[in-house]
């Protein structure tokens, strides 16, 4: 679906990066072409500079999500999520980030997910990076607390997984 998504921009390189943002940041476009999270309206100037892009890439990118059918459905409807990795160790919670051998393969998060439970440790969150929309995708796996020192051994023999680090 992504592929769909950023084929309509590849002519436009700025307009692309203004798009990987808003697909990974989760903000919205309007019908009127104004970029918001939730009901909170973004200044366009903000988000070019965030990208390194002119204003008018933005401007042009929002108008044309507004006006394409297809684009208009999820960038309306896409949301951004909470991510407790930033705050994780000063609520004593581990966090495991797992660096795939292919973004793009089936079963990680599986594997990943079964090894942490053989160790008795719950997950509360699981976050896995969209490996169109980021250039270096990762899975973030945020538990219940530290994490045991033989379960980075046990994850590293997971299929798919090129490394590991625990915070």
């Amino acid at each position: 679906m992504w592929d769909l998504i950023l084929k309509k921009f590849r002519k436009y390189p700025a307009q692309e990066r203004v798009v990987r943002l808003l697909l990974k940041r989760g903000f919205q476009v309007t019908s009127d072409g104004k970029v918001v999270s939730g009901g909170i309206k973004l200044a366009h100037t903000q988000i070019a500079q965030e990208v390194g892009v002119d204003r008018r890439a933005v401007d042009a990118t929002a108008s044309m999500i507004a006006q394409d059918d297809l684009l208009r459905i999820i960038f309306t409807k896409i949301r951004p999520i909470s991510s407790l990795y930033e705050v994780a160790p000063d609520l004593e919670l581990g966090v495991i980030v797992i660096t795939p051998v292919d973004a793009t393969r089936t079963g990680v998060l599986a594997s990943v997910a079964a090894s942490v439970a053989e160790h008795g440790v719950s997950i509360i969150q699981a976050i896995a990076d969209d490996p169109i929309v980021s250039e270096h995708p990762t899975l973030t796996i945020i538990c219940d607390r530290r994490i045991p020192d033989d379960l980075v051994g046990e994850l590293l023999k997971c299929e798919g997984v090129k490394g590991v680090s625990v915070y």
